[in-house]
């Protein structure tokens, strides 16, 4: 079996608790306009690897990873080679290595259910809180993710929330006083996260010869992301 893997990250601290091998599997269906890594989107892109090589050099830093670290499956979009993620996953439960899964949960299918067996936590990207905000930015309905979170409930998955803060969009005190709720009515989640957008990935979009949609929004600032991470920290 063989995945299309982008890149790996040896000593990711960003991707999952503790030190992580991250994996960052090639292609992704969605188009999300703040994306980071518009690189992953190509399914044909990547270079291959068998799972049995992806742990063999993740093994190389498992004095690193201590009680908490160990390998991460990211994107691009992991769900899109849920088979290889699997077998992946397995092989290091086998060597006793904690496994994480950052997905934008788009799809559940059998297979995806296989492979949410061998996962120790699941970093989901819950976008946005509204309907509409999915639809206008990432092209699809949050409907999808929802369901997603409604499984991982129900198998008392071990996870996080993420969301990517982008002013004058998702950055007001209601938005994640709504993401506050979809935590509280789901107690497998355990953490939330707010990551800052930022645009260093304006390179990207001008070395692929594509408009960066969000190009024009500036970057959060300190004072606000503080704010928003203040409601954050009293609901944990």
């Amino acid at each position: 079996m063989m995945g299309n893997i982008h890149s790996i990250q040896t000593m990711g601290t960003l991707d999952g608790p503790g030190v992580r091998f991250v994996v960052f599997l090639q292609g992704c269906p969605l188009r999300c306009k703040c994306c980071h890594n518009p690189d992953t989107w190509d399914f044909s892109g990547g270079i291959e690897y068998t799972p049995e090589e992806l742990v063999k050099k993740a093994l190389r830093y498992r004095a690193y990873f201590g009680e908490t670290g160990g390998i991460t499956a990211s994107g691009g979009e992991p769900l899109c080679q849920a088979a290889f993620v699997e077998k992946l996953f397995s092989l290091c439960h086998e060597e006793k290595l904690n496994t994480c899964l950052d997905t934008s949960g788009q799809v559940l299918t059998e297979e995806i259910k296989k492979l949410l067996a061998v996962t120790d936590r699941v970093l989901l990207d819950i976008k946005y809180t509204e309907d509409e905000l999915y639809r206008a930015h990432v092209g699809c309905s949050m409907e999808m993710p929802m369901a997603f979170l409604d499984y991982l409930q129900e198998i008392k998955m071990p996870t996080t929330l993420r969301q990517v803060i982008i002013p004058g969009i998702n950055d007001g005190e209601e938005q994640i006083e709504k993401l506050k709720e979809i935590a509280v009515a789901h107690p497998c989640v355990d953490k939330i996260e707010l990551l800052p957008f930022r645009k260093i990935c304006q390179t990207k979009y001008d070395q692929m010869g594509i408009a960066f949609p969000f190009g024009h929004i500036p970057e959060p600032t300190r004072e606000n992301m503080a704010k928003l991470e203040a409601i954050i920290e009293a609901y944990l």
